[in-house]
């Protein structure tokens, strides 16, 4: 006989696999707690994520036939429940207003033989949109059920704080040394899955070098393709000679041509608006400050490699149809600089970029689709980088161990039609100075992840969520 309670109400039920059922449309998750009431740690959070208890004992599963629209079924086998864990949760929240908003918000227990053996139907909810709706807990050598219908104002975040989920610290990359590299075999660099470059034969000291002009001591401000404002510190460090490169990184062998990984033959991302925009690269080489000048591209973003043997200072803009200097890509007065930039051809199809440079140099002109695909495992680099990220809402980690701006955005590509633009860049950006660990929230789906400064060594990876975040994955977005 079904058994109605109110909040506060218990009975006992069955020792045996009992049926859960929450109705209202509201997502669902199980914590199973100590007698401290505490979780031990991720694993003891079902949810549609992590929809099985490592024990068995609770998965959330498939709706019943004839079901109400909405329900959603949570199986607790009592029997199979480890001993260290006293109390199961029935966690519910909404996206959607509060819970107040939610009819027909309640939970029943279905006995093994498929008859309702108590129910609990919420009246009295309010501002909150996370609850515990109802528990499971043990009592004089069996189970009992409670109606308890706590509610949180602050959501998820509360609820799980007051449980014991905590959101840990990702783990460190290996430290870098100055010199951006590893400390020994003790801390390997994890493999980044791509190949090495082939050595490039160092070039030739130029006879007649120009003087090196000053460095300048601001950054304007770039436009749309190079993202947001740049952050200065009053007076601008001293040219000076660069931290080692990574044998991983493309300019160790010294400036010269094709030394960058090209990734043509990767998969085009699902809802990639420049497919079309394919071109085969084109290289381009000289000394000293020049123009370059590459027409027949298709309209839209395009990289740009380019590595420069100098001892003075480095400066790129791109230029109008009227050669007048627009976007600030590159304003550096380290030695030897390198970097890929990100840079959109105009309508025309002719794409034209004012170099200063006091020394040889090289450059390559490749489609968006080149540009290195973003993992959990490591990457690493030095200098201006574009990189693609096809998947679900992320977190990027950097480690940047240079001492002057690092200024990193991203494009969300998703529903963008139009091949010959960027979206606008997203907000937020990573913008300070110095060494430092930060890290960029990415949205689901695909986007393009523009380190737009960066005069130093850098490592970056995908963060992978614990069960913790994943659960809390939008509350926090």
């Amino acid at each position: 006989m079904l058994r109605g309670l109110v909040k506060g109400n218990n009975a006992f039920v069955p020792t045996a696999a009992l049926r859960v059922a929450v109705g209202g449309g509201v997502d669902v998750a199980a914590l199973l707690v100590t007698e401290r009431g505490r979780v031990r740690g991720d694993s003891d959070i079902v949810f549609p994520g992590a929809p099985v208890h490592p024990s068995g004992a609770v998965r959330l599963s498939a709706a019943a036939e004839g079901d109400e629209a909405g329900t959603v079924w949570l199986d607790a086998d009592l029997t199979a429940v480890e001993e260290a864990i006293t109390r199961v949760l029935v966690v519910t929240s909404t996206d959607d207003g509060s819970l107040r908003d939610t009819p027909g918000l309640s939970v029943r227990v279905v006995g093994p033989d498929g008859s309702a053996v108590v129910a609990y139907e919420v009246t009295d909810a309010g501002d909150e949109t996370a609850m515990v709706l109802a528990e499971l807990y043990r009592r004089a050598g069996g189970w009992k059920f409670r109606a308890v219908g706590q509610g949180y104002a602050d959501g998820l975040t509360g609820l799980a704080t007051d449980h014991g989920v905590e959101v840990g610290e990702e783990p460190e990359d290996a430290p870098l040394q100055q010199d951006g590299t590893s400390p020994g075999p003790e801390a390997p660099l994890p493999e980044t899955g791509e190949p090495l470059p082939e050595p490039v034969a160092a070039l030739p000291e130029p006879e007649d070098a120009p003087p090196a002009p000053a460095a300048p001591q601001a950054l304007p401000h770039a436009s749309k393709a190079a993202g947001p404002p740049a952050q200065i510190p009053a007076q601008a460090p001293a040219a000076q000679a660069p931290a080692k490169l990574p044998a991983t990184h493309p300019a160790a062998a010294g400036p010269g041509p094709g030394p960058w990984p090209v990734a043509l033959d990767l998969p085009v991302p699902t809802h990639w608006p420049y497919a079309g925009n394919v071109f085969e690269p084109r290289a381009l080489e000289g000394s000293g400050s020049d123009v370059l000048d590459v027409a027949g591209l298709p309209p839209g973003p395009v990289l740009v490699d380019l590595a420069v043997r100098t001892d003075g200072h480095t400066a790129v803009w791109t230029l109008t149809a009227a050669n007048k200097e627009e976007d600030l890509l590159v304003n550096s007065g380290k030695k030897d600089w390198q970097g890929r930039l990100l840079a959109v051809v105009p309508l025309n199809g002719r794409l034209r970029l004012k170099l200063t440079a006091a020394g040889p140099w090289h450059a390559r002109v490749l489609p968006l689709a080149a540009a290195r695909r973003l993992t959990e495992d490591t990457l690493e680099s030095w200098g201006p980088e574009v990189l693609l990220h096809t998947g679900e809402a992320t977190d990027v980690a950097f480690h940047y161990r240079g001492d002057t701006n690092f200024i990193v955005d991203s494009y969300d590509l998703s529903g963008h039609e139009d091949p010959a633009e960027l979206p606008e860049h997203r907000y937020p950006y990573i913008n300070e100075i110095g060494r430092r660990r930060e890290a960029l929230p990415v949205p689901g789906g695909t986007v393009l992840v523009h380190v737009q400064r960066g005069d130093g060594p850098w490592r970056a990876r995908l963060k992978q969520p614990s069960a913790a975040v994943a659960w809390l994955r939008r509350v926090r977005d």
